[in-house]
């Protein structure tokens, strides 16, 4: 199963937008144990779930993460968790 996630962190008060085909608890522990330690994540060190939306297809969480990163809104993400995302699975349902 393909899985966008939004990882906040307090440290930078800044969240995170990534899509993985690995459990998400295991992409995570990378983030938080510098396995990217040369990458934005390293700097926010520690990240928390913000949200998770599981997709149907490597496809869709792909094209589901790169509109989530166009908006470049943090008012967008809030009112994802806050409104809910399945306007974006059915918006990308057919890929």
């Amino acid at each position: 199963m393909s899985t966008v996630y939004i990882l906040f962190s307090t440290k930078i008060n800044k969240f995170y937008i990534g899509f993985t085909t690995t459990a998400l608890e295991e992409r995570l522990q990378k983030h938080n144990h510098e396995y990217y330690e040369n990458k934005f994540t390293a700097k926010g060190i520690p990240w928390e779930v913000y949200l998770e939306i599981k997709c149907n297809s490597n496809n869709q969480a792909r094209k589901i993460e790169t509109f989530t990163k166009k908006m470049k809104s943090k008012n967008f993400i809030l009112n994802l968790k806050e409104h809910g995302y399945q306007f974006l699975l059915e918006k990308f349902s057919d890929c």
